[in-house]
């Protein structure tokens, strides 16, 4: 498992060509994730605390150009500069070098007492009006250059809008508009939720402005309890409306605050509450105003949303659940130095994620009778059932067990659609197979090659496509077997049948999310 995940990357600044048999749509998959995890003797404590590694596969002219580039955060500068880790990460909490002066060591532990958050971010790629960001789930970003990889430079959501945390997952509507949302506490007043927006026309790349400078609030959430917001990794839209699961796995404050001097890591601060419940926010993203029902469903945690839509006067959301937060407990590189079998014999406990799909009726039913379902959308058999104190308490319908880095056809994002893909999920948190899998029939279509892993799969539509699966799927497989090269896979996504491969002469690592970019027409 080590040879996979706790190898340090490479980066491969020249581009690398790859001859690929089969025509294919034009643009760049740019992908992001962890691909450092020691500098000089220190090392980190869990997969997601290392260092950035972006790379691109460019696909023009039946050729596949490969590169990669670490980015050049200010904490991957000033690890790089000190040759050790000096910037703590949410699982690694790193102390003042003792060699220090008194001065120094006490500035640094004052400086703790609200985390300025690393800009290692490693989690995502993504866009706001033309400019795009290597991003986290932090209040920094760091702009890149979507050919070069070159990073540009740091941005801080806090210059243009008040917000601690930003989540790495925005959605983006057929104007070019980008919607996120992240978390107000400490010092911006009464903490909430917030839910912004960027125009697709913010960028300013003849003045250097930033996208960001346009941003615009649409409306906030409160917390329910003030000292343990809820933790999120993505959120749900629908063509008029927000979806925001406000699940039981909390960020406790108070030892966020504390962590530093307890000597305990930032992950630490994320509990999940079994006993508590999940609270549905459905948000009007035109005027903000929230649907005043209140839905709530049984303790859940979740990361991924998979689509969101609505029918017939109700918001349908599917999503990716857990009834555990120990996935997160799975990525500490110690577990990484046990052979697969070993790993999966001691994880066995972890549980294995479910697809579920909620339905949540919009209109006034107010005056329903306790213990009616209101859920009236044919074909649908999760359920809302009206509570006497006019709560509405939702249990979703069971789609499927074991996927996760769920993505779709980003053409239906927001509408009515069929099929997804994702990487399957066996007793393991490594993906070894990817899938397509079919909302309405239940059908599950695979891709796997013996001792090979493969990346969240990527679907890239046909010029001109119709149909919703008319494209195909792109995944970065890699593999510790070193006579197998690491390669990028094409798939039909129709069938989900190989139709090509582009072997990649580099050092590949694996990584965690990323974005198509299509070429310029």
């Amino acid at each position: 498992m080590e040879q996979i995940f706790g190898k340090n990357g490479s980066e491969t600044p020249e581009p690398v060509k790859a001859q690929v048999s089969s025509p294919l749509a034009e643009g760049s998959l740019l992908r992001n994730g962890p691909g450092l995890f020691s500098v000089g003797e220190s090392q980190y404590n869990h997969w997601f605390d290392g260092l950035s590694l972006i790379h691109s596969f460019t696909f023009s002219g039946g050729e596949v150009t490969y590169r990669s580039k670490f980015l050049k955060s200010d904490t991957y500068k000033r690890n790089i500069k000190a040759d050790r880790i000096v910037v703590s990460e949410f699982g690694t909490m790193i102390y003042p070098d003792p060699c220090k002066n008194i001065f120094s060591r006490v500035f640094t532990h004052l400086s703790n007492v609200i985390p300025d958050f690393t800009d290692n971010n490693l989690i995502n790629i993504i866009r706001y009006g033309q400019d795009y960001y290597a991003s986290s789930e932090v209040n920094y970003m760091n702009q890149i250059d979507p050919e070069t990889l070159e990073t540009v430079g740091r941005i801080n959501y806090r210059d243009h809008i008040a917000l601690n945390l930003a989540t790495a997952h925005p959605h983006y509507d057929s104007e070019g508009n980008t919607y996120n949302m992240g978390t107000a506490m400490m010092s911006f007043g009464l903490p909430k939720y917030v839910i912004f927006k960027v125009p697709g026309d913010a960028s300013d790349k003849q003045c250097g402005k930033p996208a960001l400078r346009k941003v615009e609030q649409i409306g906030s959430i409160p917390f329910r309890s003030t000292l343990f917001p809820s933790y999120y990794h993505s959120f749900g839209m629908t063509e008029n409306y927000i979806v925001f699961v406000e699940q039981p796995f909390k960020l406790d404050i108070m030892k966020l605050a504390t962590a530093y001097f307890r000597g305990v890591n930032w992950g630490s601060c994320l509990k999940f509450d079994k006993d508590d419940i999940t609270l549905f926010h459905v948000v009007n993203k035109h005027t903000g105003k929230a649907v005043s029902t209140r839905f709530y469903a049984d303790a859940l945690v979740v990361f991924h949303h998979i689509n969101a839509y609505e029918s017939d006067g109700h918001v349908v959301f599917d999503l990716i659940s857990y009834e555990d937060s120990k996935l997160y407990e799975m990525f500490y590189m110690k577990n990484f130095k046990q052979d697969a079998g070993s790993f999966m014999e001691e994880n066995r406990s972890a549980c294995i994620p479910d697809v579920l799909r909620f339905v949540l009726p919009l209109a006034d039913n107010k005056e329903a009778p306790g213990g009616s379902n209101l859920v009236t959308l044919e074909g649908e058999t999760a359920t809302a059932v009206m509570k006497e104190d006019g709560s509405v308490y939702c249990q979703p319908d069971f789609l499927f067990k074991g996927l996760e880095l769920p993505g779709i056809n980003y053409n239906f994002n927001a509408k009515k659609y069929r099929y997804f893909y994702a990487s399957k999920m066996e007793l393991s948190a490594h993906p070894s197979k990817i899938a397509k899998f079919d909302v309405v029939s239940r059908n599950l279509l695979e891709w796997h090659q013996e001792n090979c892993f493969a990346s969240e799969p990527v679907f890239v539509a046909s010029p001109g496509a119709v149909e919703e699966d008319d494209g195909v799927i792109l995944s970065s497989v890699i593999s510790p077997d070193p006579n197998i090269s690491p390669f990028m896979l094409v798939l039909d996504a129709k069938t989900f049948t190989e139709i090509a491969r582009a072997s990649i002469d580099a050092n590949v690592h694996m990584d965690l999310h990323g974005l198509f970019i299509p070429a310029a027409v």
